[in-house]
């Protein structure tokens, strides 16, 4: 199977502006994705696609490789399909790899291919049991919850589902639940479908476009794993990584 891995980089993030190209410890955030999905040897061809030329040009300054898409795309989902299409891929698999985790490991993207390679799994995505309360509630981490086929059956910032006749704290030790991460995996022809999709009712609501892809039908299988990698969205986020991975080799 032939896989190429896209990773979206947008420079006008609007609560880090410039993200891609912030340092950390001597490399920028993107150099640290790419390096860290060369590690997945499945992997056939990594990508990045930025609408910024200083990206682009940082991209090819340190050898790996970058195309140049719109600026307007309203997700990295359809940035994805726009570099898939600009360089003509004859890729079995898309990966979306998300251009804010520096930490992104190589087992995560093992599992979703292994996933998508399976003839009936078109659409693929990891979630990661949750352990404490402060995740659950947390508006800002996805949940997810699906069937007995691992089939999502919707994603929500609320905690999901409402557990009846517990105190709020226990939820998380009564009852399973799960965090979204957000990896993803296309068969390209699923993706030309999804990105052509109009924006759903519960994808406004929610501001999650996989909502959109589930009110149209598509199967999204869930793969559970135990390896979660820091997202960086806010320069705050940045510090916590620098004094969490780096403070002790100063």
């Amino acid at each position: 199977m032939k896989v190429l891995a896209i990773i979206p980089a947008r420079y006008a993030s609007t609560r880090f502006p410039g993200k891609p190209l912030a340092d950390i410890a001597g490399k920028s955030m993107i150099q640290r994705v790419v390096e860290n999905v060369q590690k997945c040897t499945s992997i056939s061809q990594i990508l990045v696609a930025t609408d910024d030329e200083r990206i682009y040009n940082h991209v090819q300054g340190f050898g790996a490789h970058a195309v140049m898409t719109r600026v307007d795309h309203p997700s990295g989902t359809d940035r994805c399909l726009e570099a898939y299409t600009n360089i003509a891929s004859d890729a079995d698999c898309v990966i979306n790899v998300q251009g804010d985790e520096p930490f992104v490991d190589a087992a995560q993207l093992t599992s979703l291919i292994q996933l998508v390679s399976q003839p009936d799994i078109s659409i693929a995505t990891l979630a990661k049991k949750i352990t404490d309360s402060s995740t659950l509630f947390d508006p800002s981490k996805v949940k997810v919850v699906f069937d007995h086929h691992s089939r999502a059956l919707y994603f929500s910032r609320q905690a999901i589902p409402f557990l009846r006749n517990t105190a709020e704290a226990n939820w998380h030790k009564a009852h399973e639940y799960y965090k979204h991460l957000g990896l993803y995996a296309y068969k390209p022809d699923k993706l030309k479908e999804i990105c052509a999709l109009q924006p759903s009712a519960l994808e406004k609501a929610e501001s999650l476009e996989q909502l959109r892809w589930l009110e149209n039908g598509f199967a999204i299988h869930v793969g559970i794993t135990d390896i979660e990698s820091p997202a960086i969205d806010t320069p705050e986020d940045l510090q916590a990584v620098l004094t969490r991975y780096f403070s002790s080799s100063k």
